[in-house]
């Protein structure tokens, strides 16, 4: 039977709240519950979000209250350089055993779909040419932030195996790019000059960002169980991926005593983690098989996912202007989620979001018209209809005009 009642937790992370927003539009889904300890960082508009932390009392309340049939796990810290040792051990394995403790006490224990890592397999020189998932990491974890995956993802393990009528899926996903991602190989990405190691070209895999979210809900539809690799068809050398970014590598990080020469580039604001230097020596590359034959495919390429990268490293500059980042007010969520008043009204004004702020031609004659289709679903109607109005008496150019008329249509 499908699952139709959600809870995600960390809703407040990238991961949680664009896999609620992509929840909320499957009409099948008859509730969605967030969790986290911070506020979420997106509009939501079903999901109804409850501010708690990793106590299983709490967490197994909220169960079965509300009936929870299946949870999907967002929370892994899979880069160490957004957390402390400590606070990245307590989230990945403390926060792991009080969710598992919290289903296991419900009296029918929910679905489990678990985010995890391609870090589970390290990166070693004797590495196979592509990890399947019936293999094991080749050496003892070398990094902190493996270690924690490792022991995540035994006590998920478990747990499925206390419950074999339960489906669990466990997806280790590779290094994922997209526009609203921010991790340290985006960052590294980011600069002028892509850094490298000498004499060393090590083999990368990407995955789309949306292509996550497409991944976790695939698993929670159908019901997978078992552990499923997640990553993009193709593999690319370190200096392809810097080629496609228009970039030249730079190997300004020795091969002896790489973690000294990564730590004098700190003071310049370039942080490179321990798990990222063994991959940016070995490199690593999966299989994504098994994830395909279950009926699921990834829109991007490995090489597109790096395409679109430099889209948005393009586009950076523009985006910036549409306006400022949503901000979680619990007495407004409250009040618009309510209030007989907000659920009567039909609409809010043009302009409401901030993006209307922006000038009529707001840098786009810069623009590749590519470039600017791909930026005209941030555009409220009034800042459509004006930039229709500009690209009409100036460029003209017939894809922008149709793109907008499009857009312009389908909003009624």
């Amino acid at each position: 039977m499908r699952a139709r009642r959600i809870l995600i937790t960390g809703v407040a992370t990238h991961w949680g709240g664009a896999l609620a927003r992509a929840l909320e539009a499957d009409p099948e889904i008859e509730a969605i519950v967030g969790i986290d300890r911070e506020d979420p960082v997106v509009e939501l508009e079903r999901t109804e979000f409850v501010r708690v932390g990793a106590q299983h009392q709490l967490l197994r309340r909220i169960l079965r209250a509300a009936r929870i049939d299946a949870v999907i796990d967002t929370r892994m810290i899979v880069d160490s350089t957004t957390a402390a040792p400590r606070a990245a051990h307590e989230n990945n394995i403390i926060g792991t055993m009080e969710l598992l403790a919290a289903c296991s006490s419900t009296d029918e224990p929910p679905a489990l779909v678990f985010k995890s890592s391609a870090h589970w397999y390290g990166c070693n020189q004797d590495d196979p040419a592509y990890f399947t998932e019936d293999m094991s990491p080749r050496n003892r974890p070398r990094t902190a932030l493996q270690r924690d995956i490792v022991e995540a993802e035994a006590a998920v393990v478990e747990y499925a195996e206390r419950h074999p009528q339960t489906p669990v899926a466990v997806l280790r996903f590779v290094n994922v790019l997209g526009p609203g991602l921010r991790t340290s190989h985006t960052d590294l990405l980011g600069l002028p000059a892509v850094p490298a190691i000498l004499g060393f070209d090590p083999r990368y895999q990407f995955v789309h960002e949306d292509d996550v979210v497409g991944a976790l809900g695939h698993a929670l539809r159908e019901g997978l169980h078992g552990t499923y690799n997640c990553a993009a068809d193709g593999v690319l050398a370190w200096s392809e991926v810097a080629g496609l970014l228009g970039k030249l590598p730079a190997p300004i990080l020795s091969p002896w005593g790489t973690g000294l020469s990564a730590a004098a580039l700190r003071p310049l604001g370039i942080r490179i983690p321990p798990e990222m230097l063994r991959q940016l020596r070995f490199g690593r590359a999966v299989d994504n098989r098994a994830l395909k034959a279950t009926g699921h495919r990834l829109r991007y390429t490995t090489r597109e996912t790096v395409l679109k990268l430099r889209e948005h490293q393009r586009l950076r500059p523009l985006r910036s202007r549409m306006g400022e980042p949503y901000r979680y007010e619990r007495e407004v969520e409250e009040f618009l989620r309510r209030s007989p008043a907000a659920q009567g009204a039909l609409g809010a004004p043009a302009g409401a979001s901030g993006v209307g702020r922006l000038g009529p031609a707001g840098g786009f004659d810069a623009l590749e018209a590519e470039e600017v289709v791909a930026v005209l679903d941030a555009l409220d109607p009034a800042s459509l209809q004006a930039l229709r109005a500009h690209e009409a008496g100036n460029a003209a150019r017939p894809r922008v005009l149709a793109a907008i008329d499009a857009l312009i249509a389908g909003r009624g």
